[in-house]
């Protein structure tokens, strides 16, 4: 690559990524040819607790399938007039359009027709969650819907009383689940699926803390790929075993000097879903030796983080690595409230303020020259209050550009007009293209 500072190489584990994933879409589509149970829910539903029924119990989680839609430009757009001939309004969430679409349609983003789940599992914490699998079920011919109310304000302020909220709630989601599915329920498959979601989870955060180094061993293009496997099953050994082997190359890149970007010369991070259906915007800016270290949705939509010692951000210390032996379904189930409460991505639901603190801490701590702001209209969670971010970012020093869009559907993205921007604020970071 012109004007290459460092080496590079392509990861050694990204192919196994890619196969965890297309397994997880099979698997689910095939769950009732093995005997299996097939469930559906978001991203950030509390997939440990359905675990507890069984090995062959698959999800599919809606966001990181409206997202595999959306990359797929013509059926994406299909799927969108699908939900909008229905009289589903075009400033919805798009991820949910997507999904309701696919379901109009009767097609599988992965072929075939859309595999009917057996339930439906979801918390509420966007303001379109449990409407989303709500009017699902509707689509689908009634599937039995459980949702857990999740928001219960900011971590800081998180009381014994709050998590007793959460805990009640996912003590009568586990009966709803033995009522609704006719098994048994397994405590000791619960408190493992407990276990590697932390340790996945927390893994996660390892992995993006790494990209302190300069030069960045991974660039955000590339980690939407590996974050996503998370969204998927982090509750699964598969993907707590995968983002261990992850960090190891990880770590050995960061020892050998191994660059994501070879000509990397100014470092910024972005903010919330890119377009899924434009992130070759990622490689242009690498033509001016311009990487992408991540972002807070990127580090903390999965990632679960803390406070260490020396004040900076890391992963967040995991019930193993405290030594703890979880003895009971209580026990197990307060600590997945306790975790996921703290989640960095969960708390600017409250205040913008809350969401500019973490952006300013990564900015400082990884290095960066500026910062990215997608203006998302198929976010309202994500995208709430990012004016407000905006504005405390420059007053913390931080050269901002903004650019309209939508993740989800690509009517809402002008790509000349993007690359136009780019190209201004590049100028005003004092970069230009690599010859």
């Amino acid at each position: 690559m012109a004007g290459a500072k460092y080496p590079t190489e392509q990861l050694k584990c990204w192919n196994k990524a890619k196969e965890i994933r297309e397994n997880y879409y099979k698997n689910y589509a095939q769950a009732h040819d093995k005997g299996g149970l097939r469930w559906a829910g978001g991203a950030w539903s509390l997939g440990a607790i359905p675990a507890g029924l069984g090995d062959d119990v698959y999800p599919i989680t809606g966001e990181p399938y409206g997202a595999s839609i959306a990359f797929n430009k013509e059926f994406s757009i299909r799927c969108m007039e699908a939900a909008e001939s229905k009289g589903y309004a075009r400033d919805l969430c798009s991820y949910m359009r997507s999904y309701w679409g696919s379901i109009i349609l009767n097609e599988y983003a992965f072929g075939g027709p859309f595999p009917k789940p057996d339930f439906m599992w979801q918390d509420h914490i966007c303001c379109s969650h449990a409407k989303w699998y709500q009017v699902a079920s509707e689509l689908e011919g009634g599937v039995p819907v459980f949702c857990i109310d999740a928001a219960a304000g900011p971590y800081d302020e998180v009381t014994e009383n709050r998590i007793n909220y959460l805990v009640n709630q996912m003590h009568d989601g586990i009966a709803w689940l033995e009522k609704t599915t006719g098994r048994k329920y397994s405590d000791e498959k619960l408190i493992e699926a407990v276990h590697n979601e932390c340790d996945a989870t927390s893994t996660w955060a390892e992995i993006c803390a790494l990209n302190k180094a300069v030069p960045a061993p991974l660039e955000e293009k590339s980690m939407y790929a590996l974050y996503v496997l998370g969204t998927l099953m982090k509750h699964s050994k598969i993907v707590a075993d995968f983002y261990r082997e992850l960090l190891d190359e990880v770590k050995d890149r960061v020892k050998r000097g191994i660059a994501a970007v070879p000509n990397e010369r100014c470092r910024v991070m972005s903010d919330t879903q890119p377009p899924w259906g434009f992130l070759k915007i990622f490689r242009y800016m690498e033509r001016f030796g311009c990487v992408s270290i991540g972002s807070l949705y990127t580090f903390g939509l999965i990632g679960v983080w803390e406070v260490k010692p020396d004040g900076t951000w890391g992963p967040r210390t995991t019930p193993r690595q405290k030594g703890l032996k979880i003895e009971n379904r209580d026990q197990a189930l307060r600590i997945l409230a306790d975790w996921n409460l703290s989640k960095p991505e969960w708390q600017h639901f409250y205040s913008p303020k809350l969401k500019s603190e973490m952006m300013i801490r990564i900015a400082k701590e990884w290095k960066l020259d500026g910062i990215l702001l997608h203006y998302n209209r198929g976010c309202e969670g994500l995208s709430l209050g990012i004016a407000e971010n905006r504005l405390a970012l420059q007053k913390a020093g931080y050269p901002v550009m903004t650019f309209e869009g939508n993740m989800g559907d690509e009517r809402e993205f002008d790509e000349a007009r993007t690359t136009a921007r780019i190209d201004s604020f590049m100028e005003t970071l004092g970069l230009k293209k690599l010859e």
